[in-house]
């Protein structure tokens, strides 16, 4: 393993380290990627990134980017074969998906911490932007257009997440193009590809090498 390369922390099941990593492959970029348990950090990705979430991407020069979306845009500046970037008015989207969806997103997935409101109306708030996306994907095949953009990758993450809470009740919504879209983003060669599991690293253990296969 080539020690310059840029180093990783990543956790599986994460929605924001998902997105980096599929950011990461698209790009074809190769990294040391070092598996994490939430349980047990390691020290070294807490020295570099004290919040202690991830993803964390520590450059070969030192330079750590704990940022999800600013460790794809690092990824796709370098290397973007698919024209990820290429797109209009995905930075409002994303946001919209990162600030209220995804805090409506805690409260249903872990509606026990949060017995202000039943599951339901925190489920209710978050479908205000599964409409919003399905008023996207009734007129185009992906969420800014005709291919797959950094907006499909940074939100169908969390739309996993959130049909994972209750998938029976998620078959019942009326989002006919977005379970559409979802089922076909579960299905692309790129998300089985970093959806791979790694042992937990450990100072000492066998490194991963990541993203350096074009897919």
């Amino acid at each position: 393993m080539n020690h310059d390369l840029p180093v990783l922390y990543s956790f599986r099941r994460c929605p924001y380290a998902m997105r980096a990593r599929l950011a990461i492959r698209h790009a074809n970029i190769k990294v040391e990627l070092r598996e994490i348990e939430l349980r047990s950090k390691p020290a070294q990705m807490l020295e570099a990134s004290p919040k202690g979430t991830v993803p964390v991407l520590v450059l070969g020069d030192g330079t750590v980017i704990d940022e999800s979306l600013d460790i794809m845009l690092w990824a796709l500046q370098q290397n973007d074969p698919g024209k990820w970037l290429q797109v209009n008015d995905f930075e409002a989207l994303i946001q919209t998906n990162d600030s209220s969806f995804k805090y409506n997103l805690d409260r249903y997935k872990y509606a026990e911490r949060y017995p202000e409101h039943p599951a339901g109306f925190y489920r209710q708030q978050g479908e205000l932007f599964l409409a919003e996306l399905e008023s996207r994907l009734m007129r185009t095949q992906y969420l800014c257009g005709s291919y797959f953009s950094i907006a499909d990758a940074a939100i169908a993450p969390f739309i996993r997440q959130f049909a994972a809470v209750d998938e029976r009740v998620f078959q019942t919504l009326p989002y006919p193009a977005l379970k559409r879209w979802l089922a076909a983003f579960l299905t692309l060669p790129l998300f089985d590809a970093v959806m791979s599991r790694y042992a937990a690293w450990k100072p000492g253990s066998s490194s991963v090498a990541f993203g350096y296969d074009a897919v």
